[in-house]
């Protein structure tokens, strides 16, 4: 597969491209883009790029609790004595908590799915983390759900799921108000925007 886009270049060289290249959101120019950079950079600064990404994989976990990255676990949200324990607000992924968080709109706790429902990619509530959040209303006083999902069709349907499969655990299950465009991320969301949304949520 290196070869056939990449015949002419050192081995090394071409394998590093083609690493690049399985990351999300890079195609194979700038794959390249990157490989050659990283030839031009000093020794030590490619070796400081090289230990970060190896220090990732070595000292990020997840936290046992709300599926969090952290270095810590519990990490530092779920170990916090200031934080409303008796709500839990569900997102898609680790950076939807960072988007949040900045809004400095909401106290409470989170839960990262790790994904939405997606049969088109295969993906089913299965391979989400719905059944360790199921396990922490059983074993936690829980007054409010908060579901934060995207609002995209898989969003959407991953919410109706939560929603119907956790209704009879949970009293109040609320989704995030429309102050969030369809078809946007949490991820690029202003923070007023995002502060909005999270006063403005409703019963579902």
């Amino acid at each position: 597969m290196t070869q056939d886009f990449l015949p002419s270049v050192a081995a090394p060289l071409a394998h590093l491209v083609e690493e690049f290249n399985k990351l999300p959101g890079i195609g194979p120019k700038s794959a390249q883009r990157l490989a050659y950079y990283l030839i031009r950079v000093p020794q030590e600064e490619a070796q400081q790029l090289a230990q970060a990404i190896l220090a990732i994989k070595e000292k990020i976990i997840f936290c046992h609790s709300c599926q969090n990255i952290t270095e810590y676990d519990p990490c530092t949200i779920c170990s916090s004595d200031a934080r409303d324990r008796s709500r839990i607000c569900v997102v898609e992924e680790p950076l939807d908590i960072l988007s949040l968080e900045r809004t400095r709109a909401y106290k409470g706790l989170y839960h990262v799915l790790h994904g939405t429902i997606s049969p088109a990619s295969g993906i089913g509530p299965e391979n989400l983390k719905i059944r360790e959040l199921l396990d922490r209303l059983k074993q936690n006083t829980v007054t409010e759900l908060i579901l934060a999902t995207n609002p995209s069709l898989e969003g959407e349907s991953t919410a109706m799921y939560i929603h119907k499969l956790l209704s009879p655990v949970v009293n109040r299950i609320t989704r995030l108000a429309r102050g969030l465009p369809v078809g946007s991320d949490l991820e690029y969301a202003d923070e007023v925007t995002l502060g909005r949304a999270l006063e403005g949520r409703q019963e579902i």
